[in-house]
């Protein structure tokens, strides 16, 4: 299972990131999504809407106690952070965990990182060394870690893309056209 850890979420100033960080991570193959911070039931109920229209079993859910998850969680924690080393010197054996069905727990910052998260993940890793957005990085990192295979199908769909190159076009089992 893969879970992402949204970390120091904030109400007013991260609502649309952290709701991106949710959306990328369903996209990109993650299971669910735990964060920390302030509770925000308006993106918790935003995110299950999403999953009710566009199919899949994605979870969000909200911890109160950053550290105790951290320290409990029974898997691979993985700190995606600028100050890492390269993640593409570590992600072929973070697959083997994977693979091996070890649960990957993948956490993003959102205000700054306590430097006891650095030492609670078994691997801080960086897409670049620059400033960079945390959803861009999970984008690229759960890219990578499925072998750069995305999920174009999710089971209990209401709503699909039929792809095209011109226009929008969907199939919506809620309404008929």
């Amino acid at each position: 299972m893969i879970t992402i850890f949204r970390l120091g979420h904030r109400r007013e100033r991260d609502k649309r990131i952290t709701t991106h960080v949710a959306l990328v991570a369903r996209a990109f193959g993650g299971d669910g999504m735990v964060y920390s911070g302030e509770k925000d039931e308006n993106f918790e109920e935003s995110v299950k809407k999403v999953v009710e229209n566009w199919g899949g079993k994605f979870f969000v859910k909200y911890e109160k106690n950053w550290k105790k998850f951290l320290t409990d969680f029974k898997g691979i924690r993985v700190h995606l952070t600028m100050y890492g080393i390269n993640f593409q010197e570590k992600i072929p054996e973070i697959r083997k965990y994977l693979k091996n069905g070890e649960d990957i727990l993948i956490i993003v910052g959102s205000e700054k990182v306590h430097g006891e998260v650095y030492a609670l993940a078994d691997y801080n890793l960086a897409i670049g060394n620059q400033p960079h957005s945390e959803v861009g990085a999970l984008a690229i990192f759960l890219y990578e870690l499925s072998e750069r295979k995305i999920k174009e199908g999710f089971e209990n769909w209401k709503i699909r893309v039929i792809p095209q190159e011109r226009g929008k076009k969907t199939i919506n089992k809620r309404k008929s056209y």
